[in-house]
């Protein structure tokens, strides 16, 4: 008895440490810290979880451990800090797909091969864990796909999809709902699992690479939330406790992101958003004015305050390091850096802050929306560097806009603008940006790496 209270010590003690670490998270000069906090609780409730005496083959385990390792520090070695967001989604299906696993192999020990007639309570926890868990296991790797551009990034779409989506999972919630009342039905369990598999690749489908934030999002809740109730069904106090801080703050993180993008939920999972068919507002007169590395070097270097905004096009570069370097060329000059970050800017939530933070780009140097556009005015030069509808002035100025309502980071109130791009073509919504047409604005057309290596040496011989 002894044992099993000390047990349970190492399992409070580790839920303690993930609350300090999600509590850490919340501010880039103690994420750090938040996460040594989490990974230190999570080793606490695996060597808890060993104690235990219903293990059935430690050399199973260790097998386990040593082969997870392997692949776990050889993608944190190899993989780039650019390919963070299809990282973070293969760790999303990893994690549900362990959950989805447990409760099947449950179900199937239980009621298949000793044909026991499972509790209500045990049933509904094993069928939401695999409802839940198997439809975040393919729309994980869905989204990994589509940020690894394994498949195009924008949506994919066919009449009826809606309809056909809603229909899939409702009827898998019926089955779960009916599995709960009687357990012994394996063939509907099965069933179930397929609808959820397929729901999850169908859900999606139809949203675009600019919707990413809000998808990762919801997959760590769902993951969190099949985590919980993998918990109730093993009697796994850790887990329940673990999987409730990670379905919930995954929730409420996506909520935040929606509102940084002014839509809603539903807007998100069932607007295809970026779809090529969609209205792109109104049509935009004039010309790009295009200008050459030389001429942007001389307006930089003789400026009081410069203002950077990085978008996806700097992860897709690799530019990260390189912006920094012409950053601490301004600086020798005297120029004031600030760097101005969209919450929905990249593919994943905080994606710029950890591109920028490899860079050793100070936190200091970093601005939220809120806290840049009050000083737009007051800075000579902005620096757009692959971003596009955080900085488009339609979802300001026009109603009728797709993105009409969403904050954007007001680079156009700034004395000058130079916008670098590939080329001439819209960004990823499929949007027109006004921007790009007014007389303070200056493209600087190619890859966004070298041409930052090239104005950080002008600015230098300035």
């Amino acid at each position: 008895m002894l044992g099993k209270h000390w047990i349970e010590l190492t399992y409070l003690l580790a839920s303690i440490l993930f609350i300090f670490g999600l509590r850490g998270l919340s501010h880039p000069k103690t994420a750090r810290m938040g996460m040594n906090a989490a990974a230190i609780g999570m080793a606490i409730a695996i060597i808890g979880t060993l104690l235990k005496h219903e293990i059935v083959s430690y050399e199973l385990i260790i097998a386990g451990l040593i082969l997870g390792s392997l692949i776990g520090g050889a993608m944190s070695y190899w993989m780039p800090m650019t390919a963070m967001p299809q990282r973070t989604a293969l760790s999303h299906a990893f994690g549900a797909l362990a959950a989805s696993i447990v409760g099947i192999a449950e179900y199937y020990e239980e009621v298949i091969v000793h044909h026991q007639t499972l509790p209500a309570y045990k049933m509904a926890a094993l069928g939401f864990e695999v409802l839940f868990g198997s439809l975040t296991v393919t729309g994980s790797l869905l989204a990994f796909f589509k940020l690894q551009e394994m498949m195009r990034g924008t949506p994919i779409t066919y009449k009826g999809q809606n309809v056909i989506n809603m229909s899939l999972f409702i009827a898998a919630a019926v089955i779960f709902l009916y599995l709960i009342y009687d357990p012994t039905q394996a063939n509907l369990f099965w069933v179930m699992v397929v609808l959820s598999f397929l729901f999850g690749v169908l859900l999606v489908l139809p949203i675009g690479s600019a919707d990413m934030p809000v998808v990762m999002a919801l997959m760590n809740s769902y993951a969190g939330l099949a985590s919980a109730a993998t918990g109730f069904a093993i009697g796994n106090n850790v887990l329940i406790i673990a999987g409730t801080l990670d379905g919930f703050s995954g929730f409420i993180l996506s909520i935040l992101m929606c509102k940084a993008m002014n839509r809603s939920i539903t807007n998100v999972l069932f607007g295809a958003f970026g779809s090529v068919s969609q209205d792109t507002g109104q049509a935009v007169e004039g010309v790009m004015r295009e200008v050459q590395v030389e001429d942007v070097a001389m307006q930089l270097a003789y400026a009081r305050q410069v203002v950077f905004v990085p978008g996806y096009g700097l992860a897709t570069a690799q530019a990260q390091h390189a912006v920094r370097e012409l950053a601490e060329a301004l600086e020798h000059k005297g120029v004031q850096v600030k760097y101005a970050i969209h919450p929905v800017a990249g593919r994943m939530p905080g994606h710029m802050n950890v591109l920028l933070a490899e860079a050793n780009v100070p936190y200091s140097a970093l601005y939220e929306l809120e806290q840049i556009n009050p000083e737009m005015q007051a800075t000579d030069v902005s620096v757009v560097i692959g971003a596009n509808d955080v900085v488009n002035p339609d979802a300001r100025d026009n109603p009728k806009s797709p993105i009409a309502g969403m904050p954007i980071i007001e680079v156009d109130r700034s004395h000058q603008v130079i916008v670098l791009k590939r080329g001439k073509g819209r960004g990823f919504s499929g949007l027109e940006n006004p921007l790009f047409f007014k007389p303070n604005t200056g493209m600087l057309y190619g890859d966004a790496k070298a041409s930052l290596t090239k104005l950080a040496q002008a600015v230098q011989q300035a």
